[in-house]
């Protein structure tokens, strides 16, 4: 099961920028070297670097059934396993506000419980001899059900994963095991000053009211029922609300006809229509999240980000490696190495699928240090926008971005639940092929572009977890100063269970 805590990102690695050079293995021409004098190729600098080949992954083979569902099918013969997995549509943003945290549950339980034919325990049992696996787990915008086995037994797993997806019985004993874990997490989720400052730096950014970024509370959880998991089940797993991926050593003529013997006799539903919203952003001003017991703060800057269809996307994310993408960005080489104020600092211009991922900068600092190490990240925030990177800074960005980027489709797996994905957000499906030629196309006027239209200082939530009674230059440096109240509500037979009044 999936914690809720969770940044909504921008990709931060993308491809190769091509440098001059020849070939690996293509024959150059010797240079000739004095007796004594170094190497010509003694530079790591000097190493030459062929030009980037054209990508064009080999993609899975798309099948839709009538009713609705769609298949992936990525044949891999390199290993004797098949791999699956299914992505329903409706997640935890679409559970009712006073059930928060009902879609936790529903994936602990469903797993936990089983079918009518086969309790979750025998389930483990069977799997655990033959070195198989069955999960369930969710996420904002879906649940899923995934499963992985040897070549040889995929038709018993695939059949026990079928008759879970179609046939769960939810047992009380297992939804209480699950609330009984959730609220361990409630009960804990103060203890790390980190934690506290993704879950408060969503809140900020999405409003407390958000589905993006409610947090599940003990009244909130012990309301849902077994009706309730049901009702969730009935309402989301239906064909035309499922994507389903393959990939292993299988045969993709035999594998269709199996699965569409599987799932097509299966009747269509009604679409799922997720949740809407809308995204104001944070409310300006300097937020203090009292810690009295450490002797470092958190601080983060927050404010909203873009979405994936954006046709800014490239241009941000070449802005966003240069303002905070590891070791050599300006953000890790001011605040860090230059003025030696963190002890970590990171950033990240967020673009999801299909809502606004969250701008963040964050960093960790001594108390002392918190005030300055604010002053500089919000330095380095301006300097976006009056500060056009250099001819460097562009290359390398684009080089960072490109060179990570190719490892999300470095084996048939990948590339599988990339296109699946594409199609859950209704993508198109050469989305990641255009990506490369979207970043080797930004300028550095493209990035002063973005930044100057986009970053926005005073619209941005500066938030502080720590003890202001150790901060030396008042945190009301910044401004006033509003404290978020971080205590958990207990009900009543809580409170006197664990000794409060």
């Amino acid at each position: 099961m999936r914690t809720r805590i969770g940044l909504f990102a921008a990709i931060l690695g993308v491809a190769f920028a091509s440098l001059a050079g020849p070939a690996f293995g293509q024959a150059t021409t010797p240079t000739t070297t004095a007796p004594g004098s170094p190497a010509p190729w003694t530079s790591w600098k000097k190493v030459p670097i062929p030009p980037l080949p054209a990508f064009h992954p080999k993609q899975p083979t798309r099948i839709t059934l009538k009713n609705g569902m769609t298949i992936f099918l990525q044949e891999d013969h390199e290993l004797p396993f098949i791999n699956g997995f299914i992505m329903i549509r409706g997640g935890s943003r679409d559970e009712p506000a006073d059930k928060t945290g009902l879609i936790d549950l529903y994936a602990e339980a469903w797993r936990t419980s089983g079918t009518a034919a086969m309790t979750g325990d025998k389930m483990d049992d069977i799997l655990e001899a033959k070195a198989a696996k069955i999960e369930t787990d969710n996420d904002t915008e879906s649940t899923s059900l995934t499963w992985s086995s040897f070549k040889q037994n995929f038709d018993q797993v695939f059949g026990m994963a079928t008759n879970l997806l179609l046939h769960p019985e939810f047992r009380a004993d297992k939804l209480t095991l699950a609330k009984q874990q959730e609220d361990t997490g409630i009960i804990r989720r103060n203890d790390n000053p980190e934690e506290i400052a993704m879950r408060e730096a969503l809140l900020l950014a999405y409003g407390k009211n958000s589905p993006y970024a409610r947090v599940p509370e003990f009244a909130t959880v012990h309301t849902v029922t077994l009706a309730d998991l049901t009702a969730w089940h009935d309402r989301t797993v239906t064909p035309n609300n499922m994507i389903l991926g393959i990939s292993g050593d299988f045969n993709t003529a035999e594998m269709e006809e199996k699965l569409r013997a599987a799932f097509e006799p299966l009747p269509r539903g009604p679409n799922f229509v997720s949740v809407k919203t809308t995204f104001p952003g944070p409310a300006p001003g300097v937020y203090l999240a009292q810690k009295s017991d450490v002797n470092q703060s958190n601080v983060w800057i927050v404010g909203l980000g873009t979405e994936r269809s954006n046709p800014d996307y490239y241009a941000l994310s070449v802005m966003n490696t240069v303002f905070s993408g590891g070791f050599g960005s300006r953000l890790f080489q001011d605040v860090r190495t230059r003025l030696g104020l963190a002890y970590a600092v990171e950033g990240a211009y967020g673009a999801s699928y299909d809502h606004p991922g969250i701008f963040y900068v964050a960093a960790g600092t001594k108390s002392a240090s918190t005030v300055a190490a604010t002053q500089a990240m919000l330095q380095q925030i301006g300097e976006l926008k009056t500060v056009p990177p250099t001819a460097v800074e562009l290359r390398n960005a684009k080089d960072q971005v490109l060179n990570s980027w190719v490892f999300h489709f470095d084996s048939p797996a990948k590339i599988l639940r990339q296109q699946a994905t594409l199609a859950f957000f209704g993508y198109p499906p050469d989305f990641i092929e255009k990506y490369r030629e979207g970043i080797e196309k930004v300028t550095a006027a493209d990035v002063t572009r973005v930044a100057n239209k986009y970053v926005h200082p005073s619209k941005l939530a500066i938030l502080v977890v720590g003890n202001d009674a150790q901060f030396g230059t008042p945190l009301s440096t910044l401004g006033p100063v509003k404290t978020l109240d971080i205590s958990i509500p207990m009900p009543p037979g809580m409170q006197q269970q664990m000794g409060q009044p």
